[in-house]
């Protein structure tokens, strides 16, 4: 094993990595995942990697909740195959989209209980299963572009949280994923704040359900699968659903004429950055070796970045066509945005507070939204609201 007092060096692979290092001069997703495996595989010596290779890998079988065919489920099969590779065959993913196993809503309690061994969902399902899990992801108002989440998980201390939540599931999370805002398509022009009451309206539950509710819309819960069946049978007049691209894939345009983002400022009210996650269950977690589970973290850590830059550029080349299919994009005023806001503080004290690691996770966005180089709210904004830490 190294001596920990040695400094790393790519040296003690040199052969493999030059071989790497060689192919990133013409880049692509799969040279971009190498990347971040040559600076923990740096740290590793050679007999070690020619050990796992000899073993058999350990089979992981992860669920997804993007739909197959979906630009944002290939990205993700494209990444399951790799990573055997970059972990020297220690660990092999298999994929499954979503639906395949188990129910949108039920992934986590598969992943808990054996049924499958990991999952790569969209946090926004967690609240039913524990308060905290409102925020996991974005939630209506709240931290509104992905860098202001990279501070809260790193620089405030959410990923540690985030991490002792999981292990409560018997999970152990090895990466948020970075993906979208969420998009509103209507089957009726929606605009202004006033518009939303009465509006039989798909959200994902939890505290984004119960804000749109606070304005007058009538909410329900339905998984991804279902969405377009209810805008195409009139089930539903409106739905929060995934961003451009993805949606454009699903058909929406078909059933949805209008789609509704709030203003400039804030395109997104209600869930801004919709984070997925990558975590395993805790038994298969601690089969792996501590090099792998160390590296496990930076190919998702990579995978993020490529998934949110694959995801744009996809989203670059379906707004044109939305256009070109007669959809309108409708942009709620900043007065909207106001009143939104108003309506949504209330409810993450509620959640905040519904628990004792609700509130503590809270705190950390809190301190983010404070943060001046944040500054999405101020002390005024929040006066008489307590939390209870």
């Amino acid at each position: 094993m190294q001596d920990d007092k040695q400094p790393s060096s790519i040296s003690s692979v040199d052969n493999d990595n030059t071989k790497v290092l060689e192919e990133f001069k013409t880049p692509s997703r799969r040279n971009f995942l190498k990347a971040a495996a040559v600076g923990s595989a740096a740290a590793v010596a050679a007999p070690w990697i020619g050990n796992v290779q000899a073993q058999e890998g350990i089979r992981i079988r992860m669920q997804s909740s993007w739909q197959p065919g979906t630009t944002g489920y290939k990205i993700f099969e494209e990444w399951a195959a790799n990573v055997a590779e970059l972990t020297g065959g220690e660990v092999r993913i298999e994929p499954f989209p979503a639906g395949a196993v188990a129910g949108a809503f039920e992934v986590a309690d598969a992943v808990r209980n054996g049924v499958i061994d990991g999952q790569n969902w969209f946090t926004v399902y967690w609240p039913g299963k524990m308060p905290a899990g409102v925020f996991l992801t974005a939630y209506p108002m709240g931290l509104s572009v992905p860098h202001q989440w990279d501070m809260m998980f790193g620089a405030y201390g959410g990923f540690g949280i985030a991490k002792d939540l999981y292990r409560k599931q018997g999970q152990e999370l090895l990466g948020y994923v970075h993906h979208d805002l969420n998009l509103i398509h209507s089957k009726i022009p929606l605009r202004s704040f006033d518009d939303f009451k009465g509006i039989k309206l798909r959200m994902p539950g939890g505290i984004v359900a119960e804000t749109f509710a606070a304005i007058g819309a009538q909410t329900t819960l339905l998984p991804g699968s279902e969405v377009y069946p209810a805008l195409e049978k009139g089930t539903i007049d409106a739905a929060d659903y995934t961003g451009a691209a993805v949606n454009y894939e699903l058909g929406f345009w078909q059933v949805a004429d209008y789609i509704i983002m709030g203003p400039p400022s804030t395109p997104c009210l209600h869930q801004a950055v919709d984070l997925m996650d990558i975590a395993v269950n805790r038994r298969t977690f601690e089969r792996m070796s501590p090099q792998t589970q160390d590296l496990m973290h930076d190919l998702v850590a990579a995978y993020s970045r490529e998934h949110y830059a694959a995801i744009q550029k996809a989203n670059a080349e379906a707004w044109p066509k939305y256009r070109e299919k007669g959809v309108e994009i409708i942009h709620l005023s900043e007065d909207d945005a106001s009143r939104f806001r108003d309506a949504a503080i209330p409810l993450w004290f509620k959640w905040a507070n519904k628990d004792p690691d609700a509130a503590r996770l809270f705190k950390a966005h809190l301190d983010t939204m404070m943060d001046p180089a944040v500054a999405l709210i101020t002390e005024e904004d929040i006066k008489g609201y307590e939390l209870n830490v």
